[in-house]
């Protein structure tokens, strides 16, 4: 079977720094996964397709019939942090780790179903559901973790936002201003997944729902929160409420999750500029001008 890499990686990793270092690993890719194969002992069906646009996702079986997930990501993505954090739930919420043996990078899941996230509910049910499942994540991290913090992961985004264009300034200024004040005194240090949406949570048989996809961190809740607030940000966007409906969007979330609306409003506006000029950096700029356009509403 080949394993070439879906057009969406090859894409989405030519957009990110360090592109030397991508296009090697993705040269090597196809032989990465042959060996991962052999080391768990498992047969590969299919590369799941479209993918995501950080790693590559065989579907595999066990010698008994047993359906299973192999992810192959590049090592900037930290991989092993993935592990860590996916063994530290051991399940609860997230998807299940059936595979600790191996060092190489590749994580061994459970098979879910990929083409059903919560995306595919109607909205209020979704944010209903996704608020269900980031809750049983915040937990205390393990003793002697090597996860990042908070602090640490938004002063390496704010080097983007020191060099937005003269006409982005003054909400980029904005935003690194909100960064200081919340990071300078965070109010707990829980395990956070870290890039936690609707689409990041599928369809399971010994759950209704489990996130997957990890990018984790200790921190507090607000941060993580943030970006379940721009979800279907288009449809936000197209709709008559405007500044007003994104706020009321996140009191909303924070009520329900019992997180401090200011620090969930500070912290939406943070992630969303990062990711505004991220993606007009790369040339996405409708992405670029919806995630912009938000981040000013708040």
């Amino acid at each position: 079977m080949a394993f070439e890499p879906p057009e969406r990686l090859v894409r989405a990793l030519g957009e990110q720094p360090d592109t030397a270092q991508h296009e090697d690993w993705l040269a090597r890719l196809p032989g990465l996964t042959e060996e991962a194969l052999a080391r768990r002992g498992v047969q590969a069906q299919r590369v799941q397709a479209p993918g995501g646009r950080s790693s590559l996702v065989v579907l595999v079986r066990f010698p008994d019939g047993t359906p299973a997930a192999l992810k192959l990501a590049p090592p900037a993505a930290r991989p092993d942090r993935e592990l860590a954090a996916l063994a530290h739930w051991g399940g609860f919420g997230a998807v299940r780790l059936l595979d600790t043996r191996h060092e190489d990078g590749a994580l061994l899941l459970e098979r879910l179903q990929p083409e059903v996230s919560l995306r595919s509910l109607p909205e209020a049910k979704a944010l209903l559901e996704a608020s269900g499942t980031i809750r049983r994540l915040w937990v205390a991290p393990p003793a002697g973790h090597g996860f990042e913090s908070v602090a640490e992961r938004t002063e390496r985004q704010s080097a983007g936002l020191k060099a937005a264009p003269a006409e982005l300034l003054a909400l980029a200024g904005t935003a690194l201003e909100m960064r200081d004040e919340l990071a300078a005194v965070p109010p707990e240090e829980l395990l956070l997944h870290g890039n936690f949406r609707q689409g990041k949570v599928l369809a399971g048989e010994r759950a209704p729902w489990l996130t997957v996809g990890p990018e984790p961190l200790v921190g507090e809740r607000a941060y993580d929160l943030a970006r379940l607030v721009r979800d279907r940000l288009e449809d936000q966007v197209a709709s008559s409420a405007g500044p007003a409906g994104a706020r009321r969007r996140v009191n909303r979330l924070a009520d329900s999750l019992e997180v401090d609306r200011d620090r969930l409003r500070g912290w939406t506006l943070f992630r969303a500029v990062e990711s505004g000029l991220r993606a007009l950096s790369v040339g996405r700029r409708r992405d670029s001008e919806l995630l912009l356009e938000f981040a000013a509403w708040l």
